[in-house]
């Protein structure tokens, strides 16, 4: 019976996995947007001093610039302690702990971001369509790549569960931050909204995070499910042999 049942079991998970996988980052329809998603980020001026903080055994100084809240839509990340970026880990740069690529407002008033690729790099995110109609109702300022630096592990995960088509909402201070551990690192952020190219990124201290609205909640779960089918049948088939032998 069961060399019946586990291989169906298998493509039923393959299946579920590849359907899910494609669904999960679904972006979501203008009707779900939250009107707090509508705002334009917030940036005012700090008497916040500078101040020191380690993560991992690194001491970094951090320099707050402007006070910045930012809330939108998550449309692509960049985990910055991913194993293929050498980049990061070559500098030392263990409190960048991801990146998020976020739009707002403008780009979310019609369904036209729908229609766009999004996709992130080590330091860039990325925005392309084959529709000039399209790209004509999208407005490049209302996006931001924000690289985003925390010393609390509770704000890190909360940063690092964010997926794309979540609702975000970002509190903290535009910073400057740097380091001497084995070699000088510096690293700065724009101030503007419009700027593009090298130093267009925002570079964000975080005091708070929260996640507004979560998006493609059941594909994700039927990611894990699969995930887990996937194993519990090979881990059958396997077995299979084995019990057959004794």
């Amino acid at each position: 019976m069961l060399h019946w049942i586990v291989p169906r079991l298998l493509l039923a998970s393959l299946l579920a996995m590849a359907a899910s996988l494609w669904l999960r980052d679904r972006l979501p329809e203008r009707a779900r947007m939250l009107d707090a998603v509508m705002q334009e980020p917030e940036q005012r001026d700090t008497a916040e001093p500078s101040f020191r903080t380690a993560v991992g055994g690194i001491e970094y100084t951090v320099e707050p610039r402007y006070h910045y809240r930012l809330r939108g839509l998550v449309v692509s990340r960049h985990h910055a302690d991913a194993w293929w970026d050498i980049v990061h880990r070559d500098w030392g740069d263990k409190l960048n702990v991801v990146d998020l690529c976020v739009i707002w407002g403008p780009n979310l008033r019609n369904d036209a971001f729908r229609s766009i690729h999004f996709w992130s790099e080590v330091f860039t995110c990325n925005a392309a369509t084959d529709s000039d109609e399209v790209w004509r109702r999208f407005e490049p300022d209302a996006l931001s790549n924000n690289h985003l630096l925390t010393a609390d592990p509770r704000i890190a995960r909360t940063l690092r569960s964010a997926r794309v088509g979540d609702q975000i909402e970002i509190e903290g201070w535009l910073s400057e931050y740097s380091h001497q551990h084995g070699r000088d690192f510096r690293r700065g952020t724009s101030t503007v909204r419009t700027d593009r190219g090298n130093g267009a990124c925002e570079t964000i201290y975080v005091t708070s995070a929260r996640l507004l609205r979560e998006a493609n909640r059941p594909w994700r779960l039927l990611f894990q499910l699969s995930v887990g089918g996937i194993v519990m049948t090979l881990l059958l088939w396997l077995w299979l042999p084995f019990r057959g032998r004794h």
